[in-house]
């Protein structure tokens, strides 16, 4: 009804950039994914999974967009980050004229985190079945719409009173919610998007290379954001060579490879549990699987050679990327609770 014939998006591992080409497949749109350079390098069949949908991807930065090119003009070595994939896909959709091309986000914004809840719902619902309750929610965390998905429907719970405890868990290589302050800033590095109230080590950030692409986001959801003023939820970090280990553990236990944004939440599982056990307390443990690793193999290969490293950012880095939001607006920072 609306005349859209093509969608653009961006994606960071792959994952969000595969569903929405099999999404537009289905209703015979074409689906355009800029991909995180580092991402698409690491991971090359992610783009062969999009091509099959039907959805054509590209490395970000490129040369199609005045955004990709600035920022090649800047490092032609550029990683590339979420910040500029989002602003080349915002780029290429306002730009035709013809008004037959949408973007769309698959993360951060209000209305992605509230339709991504029907995740921590249905687990309500399975664990009803077998009369259990989570005494922690644990979830691994980029922009917010994985941890959301699982956490938000019990957070209303801790609300109305539930003892829960709740745990985003990001790179230790991107602090957003451990370290970064909040504030106002732009969702992309281009600064296309309005200012969002939110932590952020900066719109102009471009995280290490390493390999949970999923949660190389220089930024947070708003809502996620505020529940960590709240005290309702609390951050925490892990490194990469940690998260590895315990996808490695869990491989070796369960039999499933999971993927490296989920050995994140994976490290903090088995760390609680561990905990419960020395303690000697019972505890139920909800996690959520965000995706498997048989795409990510390569850095598992890498990760048994030894050839995977830690990557941590040091107070300058910190100061360095926070200059960049200095002169905006400051939040005002409202606790309800």
């Amino acid at each position: 009804e609306f005349g859209i014939k093509r969608i653009t998006t961006e994606t960071g591992a792959g994952q969000w950039g595969s569903a929405l080409s099999f999404a537009c497949s289905q209703f015979g749109i074409e689906c355009k994914v800029f991909m995180v350079r580092v991402s698409f390098d690491q991971k090359p069949y992610r783009k062969s999974m999009m091509a099959a949908w039907g959805g054509k991807c590209v490395a970000s930065p490129s040369r199609e967009t005045k955004a990709g090119r600035d920022a090649l003009e800047k490092d032609p070595n550029t990683p590339g980050s979420l910040g500029i994939a989002i602003s080349e896909a915002i780029e290429a959709a306002v730009s035709d004229e013809s008004g037959e091309t949408r973007y769309s986000l698959g993360s951060v914004l209000n209305h992605v985190m509230l339709h991504q809840t029907i995740i921590g719902l249905e687990a309500k619902k399975q664990l009803e079945k077998i009369g259990a309750y989570p005494d922690i929610v644990i979830g691994c965390a980029g922009g917010g719409s994985n941890f959301a998905g699982i956490a938000f429907p019990f957070v209303l719970d801790k609300i109305n009173g539930k003892q829960i405890e709740i745990y985003p868990v990001e790179p230790a290589a991107c602090p957003t919610l451990t370290k970064a302050p909040f504030v106002y800033d732009h969702g992309d590095t281009a600064r296309y998007t309005p200012l969002l109230p939110m932590h952020s080590l900066g719109h102009a950030f471009v995280p290490p290379p390493f390999h949970a692409g999923g949660l190389r986001y220089h930024g947070m959801a708003p809502t996620v954001s505020q529940l960590v003023i709240d005290g309702l939820i609390e951050p925490r970090s892990v490194t990469q060579l940690d998260a590895y280990k315990a996808g490695v553990t869990v491989t070796r236990s369960e039999g499933m490879i999971p993927a490296p944004e989920t050995n994140h939440a994976l490290a903090l599982v088995i760390e609680e549990a561990l905990k419960a056990k020395a303690e000697g307390k019972e505890k139920v443990i909800l996690f959520n699987w965000s995706g498997h690793g048989l795409l990510d193999l390569m850095a598992y290969d890498k990760y048994f050679s030894n050839e995977l490293a830690n990557f941590e950012l040091s107070e300058e880095e910190m100061l360095a990327s926070e200059k960049i939001f200095a002169d905006f607006p400051k939040p005002q920072i409202i606790k309800n609770r």
